[in-house]
């Protein structure tokens, strides 16, 4: 029995309408999960008016059900975050037997040993200088914790600083804050914004950031945001992902994240890596910075930190930053947290999941299976529909002359019962890290028959 299955053996029928009697408050089709109830939810970043969808109702390996009983290949990893896919026992063991002895207590007087425990790991899991870990519940709240320590830092040296520089199309998060740093268009922050944010444009093409002359311009542009003069002087941090998601699946220049750091040492702006969806062996390695040996400022963590069994997020900080706070005025720390941040059930799952990729040799899997995944793809994704094809790792995009083809090609996948996520004109393969030869091959044919699909209008 899971922690979720409790109540099936006992289901009580419905009250007649009108009916006195019974304490259940549920609508018909409520444990089914009918249209009418499914209309109950507001569905977050898709519009209010939209046809009814398949309710997912469980989950193996790295293939997903609905309540028609279709089953489909996930190449989504659910919210980026399933890197252990569907099921996996030695996660739900540990976040069971955590919730029997301490569901959770909170962080702020006292602490727990799943939360110490998780601190440790990551801290032998990034080496060098990150040692001290704040934990929180999203990839959002991490972001913000880190921008926070940032920005909160400079007035404690006596130096003020409130910039940030990010790219324009990186993505880090939906609270206002997050938000605010970010340059795409459906992202905008409609509040005045927090701090002031310089966001560096890059080409619009992800084929151009890979020769050199991308590698140079890219640079460019950022050491002028970075160090040249700037009305709301120099920056406080410089915080991108090694490889963005929303802004469209775009690897950036080998050597770029290198420079940056030299960049970032000579100006004294912190560097933070948002590896909410690189981190934790999607990319080939524990974390995508590892690449290119990088070692930043402040570190964030959130998707593949615990598999989805449960909300986390974390900012690993250089030791050093921690100790410049003893001198914060009111409280000697950090004026951030929430309720349930570092949750013990949370922290337990995080540890179990961090067991099972090194058990299961995860990373390396995820960089033999992508390089897999990408040639293939390379191979059968062809056509003027096609503008790039591109990857690392278990990450790998297929770049579409515009939105509505990628649409549509992720429309004609689903119908062949492959799930594959869009960002604008980019349609991405990000499965779980357990995807296997077998899953590699079908995720490969059915794009290609997608693709066809596309071309000529066709059904599979």
């Amino acid at each position: 029995m899971t922690l979720t299955d409790r109540s099936a053996s006992t289901t009580t029928p419905a009250a007649p309408p009108g009916s006195s009697t019974g304490s259940s408050t549920r609508s018909p089709g409520a444990e089914r999960g009918s249209d009418d109830t499914a209309s109950r939810i507001w569905h977050s970043w898709t519009p209010v008016r939209q046809r009814t969808r398949p309710a997912i109702v469980r989950g193996a390996g790295y293939h997903v059900w609905d309540d028609a009983g279709r089953r489909y290949l996930d190449a989504t990893s659910s919210a980026l975050n399933a890197v252990c896919g569907y099921g996996e026992s030695r996660i739900e063991a540990a976040a069971r037997t955590q919730a029997a002895q301490l569901h959770h207590f909170e962080l702020s007087r006292f602490t727990h040993r799943p939360a110490a425990a998780l601190a440790e790991r990551l801290t032998g899991l990034l080496g060098g200088p990150l040692t001290r870990t704040v934990l929180v519940n999203s990839g959002s709240e991490a972001v913000e914790a880190a921008v926070r320590i940032a920005i909160d830092l400079w007035p404690l040296r006596g130096e003020p600083r409130s910039r940030v520089v990010t790219l324009e199309r990186g993505y880090h998060g939906s609270t206002a804050l997050c938000q605010s740093l970010s340059g795409l268009p459906h992202l905008a922050n409609r509040y005045r914004d927090p701090i002031p944010v310089t966001r560096v444009p890059l080409p619009r093409e992800g084929a151009a950031l890979r020769t050199a002359d991308g590698l140079e311009r890219a640079f460019e542009l950022i050491e002028q945001a970075v160090a040249e003069p700037h009305e709301d002087g120099p920056p406080a941090a410089v915080v991108l992902e090694p490889l963005l998601n929303v802004g469209g699946g775009i690897v950036l220049p080998p050597g770029l994240l290198a420079r940056l750091r030299r960049l970032c040492d000579r100006t004294g702006a912190l560097l933070i890596l948002d590896e909410v969806f690189t981190g934790l062996g999607r990319t080939g390695a524990w974390f995508a910075s590892q690449h290119e040996d990088v070692r930043p400022d402040l570190m964030v963590l959130s998707k593949g930190l615990n598999g989805g069994y449960a909300p986390i997020g974390a900012a690993v900080a250089a030791g050093h930053l921690a100790e410049d706070f003893a001198a914060e005025p009111v409280v000697g720390g950090l004026r951030y947290g929430h309720t349930t941040s570092g949750h013990a059930i949370a922290c337990a799952a995080a540890l179990a999941t961090l067991d099972v990729i090194e058990e299961d040799g995860l990373v390396a899997r995820s960089a033999r299976h992508g390089a897999d995944l990408l040639d293939a793809l390379t191979a059968g994704a062809t056509g003027p529909l096609v503008t790039d094809v591109r990857g690392r790792g278990l990450v790998v995009t297929v770049e579409m002359a515009d939105a509505d083809l990628a649409a549509r090609l992720v429309q004609a996948a689903t119908a062949r019962r492959l799930l594959l996520r869009q960002q604008g004109r980019a349609v991405m393969a990000v499965p779980p890290l357990t995807i296997d030869e077998t899953g590699v091959r079908e995720i490969a044919e059915s794009v290609a028959g997608a693709l066809d699909d596309v071309r000529t209008g066709g059904r599979p």
